[in-house]
This record gives structure tokens, C-alpha cells and sequence, in this order.
């Protein structure tokens, strides 16, 4: 008994520390050994933290932080929207809208007799083979959850709908049969395992294409064999000469390959218009040969095509580029300069040359890296570039030739549908899909130091993200993206999201007043 008196206060002192350090050691393993979160394998147990203050998040908001409708460049429930979309396939919300009703913005004109389920031109034939996730239980400080097998509807538009590129113009059209695909982003800007959970996810979901962003196709591109669309930029990256000229060869190489759609001259892009910025420690030594540049070097591109000073000379170098590959030639632009605009359509018009496609990059738009004079106040925004271009080739009697796709922060369906209301043919996203992948907005990119994995090449860092666990979330967004325009169309009373018009949508002022978009184009004519 005196002994046990004696040694007990020790024993309980030990028994005090030990346990918990014990608990902590299992946690460690544990969040080391699982492949559901990057954030937790990469830093087992301090991870953690993350998600607690994710879990009172909302709470901390409400009383000290932020609203969840704050917040840029996307607010908590933007971000919310895109990972519950993913990761559960799920776009449903109780209780009501967060939005303020009170500011101004754009609304969808709902008919009065919309459209029912079984009168939608949906292609929804062959269901998706994916994952999802279920929550079982979910308290403050645990949360359990499974992930299962699941078919998902594709949400394709019929054959007789698809989005056509370079038809009647080029050997080889592009038939889309969705209207949401990736925006540019490179291998560099991104790492391995991100591309190549896009590319296989993007394959799965089918009826849509991946931009390989100005560094060139490699193969994780590839992995997938999801429909690529080369972007060459002034670089050149993939398409050039070891002493840096344009490379016909390689070209047709390029064009050769069967998952390669369509090509891409990036002109300009929304958050930065200048040339591609590669840090030097994201270089290494395979996108070091895939863009025929030195690893470990810091790459800048030319802020323009240097033979190509005037629409004539790009235009040319399209119509050579078309005729040579086979398939179709769109370019990428940022709206400033109207001017420029009209001497573009009355040369497309006069000369009958041209892009097959323009992608409208909005001035909102992500990178992987920019300056911020450039990003913050170069270049219009998409809702208002996009209806100035459409207006312009309608005026010259040469949209029918030409397929407008927009960018500039169209993650979620309502704000695409809006795009596509204002003119566009398709959207490209890039930071949704880099959310799908896991991407926490931690605007980091440019450092090579991601704390997910997914705009990063560091191998250490990557191994958080889990290429068949994140995959099946593209696939899961992709889809979601598709059944929610076909949801907004059929309340606006029409049969497919691809006779979304200017007609379906209003602009509220923040007294409460509407105008068309047909007023505010006259507006801007002035």
C-alpha cells in the first residue's frame, strides 16, 4: 500500500503524457497512411487544424470574419458549390439563396411554363461510370464519410446539338457534345499528378476537351485520352526549333495525334497580358525537354507573336496552320481595344480568313503567375467583353463562322448559362477544376510550394494528391456543370442550354431596375 502511494503520482504524471502523445502518434500514422485528403498526407495530424477551423468556419464568419459571399477571387460558398460538386455530385441547398438580392447583377428570366424533364434535348444515354462520396455522420471534431461506385447521368448535349469547330472550314471538325471544357494549364503551371487526374477524369466525363495551356502536350495530357486542345503561345512550347523559331514539323506532328482537336494561338490571356512567367525551381528537367528550354531556368515568354504585328500576318499564319493540320484554329484574346475589334471583323469579313473559334478571356481571370497592375486593371471582364464581340461579328455578318468561348470565373452553372446567354457558344474553366483537384486557394502558385500538390512539381508536395481518389471529382464536376445549365434552361423555357439568349437574362441595378442587354449594348455604341 505504501508503495502504490508512493509511485502513484508519478504513474498518473507518466499516464498524463504518454496517452496523449500515444494518441497523437496514432493520428499521425493515420493521416499519413490515408488518400483521401492531400492536406493531411502531406501534413499528417497539423493538417488537422485545417479542417477544425474549416468546420467553425462559418460560425468565426458570422460573428467576426467575412460573410460567406465575400471573399476573392471566389467567396466559402462559391468554393463550397465546386467541391460539393465533385466530391458528392451534389448541387442541392436548403433553406434559400445566400445571395443579396439587394445589389446589382445579372438574373435569369424564368418562363412561365417551363420546360419539363422528358421535353429536354438531353443525351443521357450512356451513364458515367464514377465515385462519389456519402456522409454518414458528422460531428464538430470527426466526420465520417464513405466513398461508393456510382452512374451518373453525362448531361450531353443529342448529336444534332453539338458545338461544331472549324465546321464547313477544315478537314477535321470538332464535335462537342458538352459546353464545358478546361481552360488552358500547363504542365509546369501545374503539377504531374494534377494534369493527369484532369486528363483521366475529363475522359471519363467525355463530351468535353482539355487545354493544355501554352507549355505544350505531355503525357500526362495523354494519360487520359481525353480530347486536347493544343494552345500555342508565344513561346512556342512544343512547336518550335531548338533555336526557338516556329517548327512546321513538330506541328504536324502534333496535328497527328488523334486526341488533338484543335489548336489554340493564345494572343493574350485575362490576368496577365503579356507572355507565359515559369518560375525556375517549377522547371524541371521533363518540362525542360518538352519546351526545348534549360531546367532550373526561369522562362518568360514574348508578350507577342514576334512575326505577327497585324491581323493579316495572324490571319495568314491561321489559315496555313488549318490547312497544314487538318482541324480547327481559334485564338485567344482579353477585350480592351473595340477599335481593334472592328478592324478584325472587317478583315475576317473582306478577307474570308479567320479563326474558327475566339476564346474571350474574361479580366478576372486566374494564372499561375502574374503582376498585379496587370491583373488587377488590364483587360474588361467576360460579362462585359463577351456581348461586345458578339455584337461585332454580328454586325459584320460573320458569326456563323465563328464560335465564341468564354473565361474569366464561370465555376458555377448560373454564371456560365449567363455567359452563354451573353453570346457564348462554351465555356473553359481552369480554377474549378483546380479546386475539383483539390486546390485550397491558397495563392501560391507561382512559388512551387502548393501545400496540396496541385500547382506545384515539387514530388514531395504532390504526393498529397492522390490521382484515383481526385479524378473521379472532374468527372463529378464536369457533369454537374452540364445537368445544371440543362436545370437553368429548362426554367428559362427552352429545350437545350445551347438556345440560351440575350432575351433570357436582365441586369438589375441596385435600385431595383431591369435592363436588357440589348439596352446596355446600345449604352456602350454611344
Amino acid at each position: 500500500m505504501g508503495k502504490i502511494t508512493k509511485y502513484l503520482p508519478s504513474a498518473i504524471m507518466t499516464s498524463s503524457v504518454a496517452a496523449p502523445l500515444a494518441y497523437m502518434a496514432y493520428m499521425y500514422q493515420k493521416d499519413d497512411r490515408q488518400q483521401q485528403h492531400a492536406i493531411l498526407r502531406n501534413f499528417p495530424l497539423l493538417g488537422r487544424v485545417r479542417y477544425i477551423s474549416e468546420h467553425v468556419g462559418p460560425e468565426l464568419r458570422q460573428y467576426l470574419f467575412a460573410e460567406d459571399n465575400e471573399g476573392e477571387p471566389f467567396s466559402r460558398l462559391e468554393f463550397q458549390n465546386v467541391v460539393k460538386a465533385g466530391k458528392y455530385n451534389e448541387r442541392l441547398l436548403g433553406f434559400g439563396s445566400d445571395r443579396d438580392f439587394k445589389e446589382e447583377g445579372y438574373f435569369i428570366r424564368n418562363s412561365v411554363f417551363p420546360k419539363l424533364e422528358t421535353e429536354m434535348r438531353i443525351d443521357n444515354t450512356q451513364k458515367t461510370n464514377t465515385y462519389k462520396y456519402i456522409v454518414d455522420n458528422e460531428g464538430l471534431f470527426s466526420r465520417k464519410e464513405h466513398r461508393e461506385e456510382a452512374q451518373a447521368d453525362p448531361y450531353l448535349l443529342r448529336d444534332e446539338d453539338a458545338i461544331v469547330l472549324g465546321e464547313g472550314r477544315c478537314r477535321q471538325p470538332f464535335h462537342v457534345k458538352g459546353q464545358v471544357g478546361m481552360s488552358g494549364m500547363s504542365y509546369g503551371a501545374l503539377g504531374e499528378r494534377a494534369i493527369t487526374a484532369l486528363s483521366r477524369g475529363l475522359a471519363i466525363a467525355g463530351g468535353t476537351w482539355m487545354n493544355t495551356g501554352e507549355g505544350g502536350i505531355s503525357d500526362h495530357h495523354l494519360a487520359g485520352n481525353a480530347d486536347l486542345m493544343m494552345q500555342i503561345g508565344p513561346g512556342l512550347f512544343g512547336v518550335r526549333t531548338p533555336g526557338g523559331e516556329f517548327s512546321w514539323d513538330a506541328f504536324r506532328e502534333k496535328a497527328e495525334m488523334e486526341q488533338v482537336k484543335a489548336f489554340e494561338i493564345k494572343l493574350a490571356q485575362g490576368a496577365k497580358t503579356r507572355g507565359g512567367h515559369l518560375e525556375g525551381n517549377k522547371v524541371t528537367e521533363e518540362i525542360a525537354r518538352i519546351r526545348l528550354i534549360e531546367p532550373g531556368k526561369t522562362v518568360n515568354s514574348p508578350n507577342r507573336f514576334v512575326e505577327y504585328d497585324s491581323f493579316p500576318k495572324l490571319f495568314d499564319f491561321i489559315e496555313e496552320l488549318r490547312e497544314v493540320g487538318g482541324k480547327p484554329v481559334g485564338m485567344k484574346i482579353v477585350v480592351g481595344d473595340s477599335e481593334s475589334l472592328e478592324e478584325m471583323a472587317q478583315i475576317m469579313k473582306e478577307s474570308g480568313k479567320g479563326p474558327d473559334f475566339i476564346t474571350i478571356d474574361g479580366g478576372e481571370g486566374g494564372t499561375g503567375a502574374t503582376y498585379q497592375e496587370l491583373a488587377d486593371s488590364v483587360g474588361l471582364p467576360i460579362m462585359t467583353a463577351l456581348p461586345i464581340v458578339d455584337e461585332v461579328l454580328r454586325a459584320y455578318d460573320i458569326r456563323d463562322r465563328v464560335k465564341l468561348i468564354a473565361s474569366g470565373k464561370l465555376i458555377t452553372p448560373d454564371k456560365a448559362a449567363i455567359a452563354l446567354a451573353m453570346g457564348a457558344d462554351l465555356i473553359h474553366i481552369a480554377r474549378g477544376f483546380m479546386i475539383s483537384v483539390g486546390c485550397i486557394m491558397a495563392e501560391v502558385c507561382h512559388t512551387n510550394t502548393c501545400p496540396v500538390g496541385v500547382a506545384t512539381t515539387d514530388d514531395k508536395l504532390q504526393e498529397g494528391l492522390i490521382v484515383d481518389e481526385k479524378l473521379y471529382r472532374v468527372t463529378n464536376y464536369v457533369t454537374s456543370m452540364r445537368a445544371g445549365l440543362f436545370n437553368v434552361a429548362a426554367a428559362a423555357g427552352v429545350d437545350s442550354p445551347t438556345k440560351i439568349e440575350r432575351k433570357h437574362i436582365v441586369y438589375k441595378d441596385g435600385q431595383g431596375r431591369i435592363s436588357s442587354v440589348e439596352s446596355m449594348m446600345e449604352k456602350l455604341q454611344k
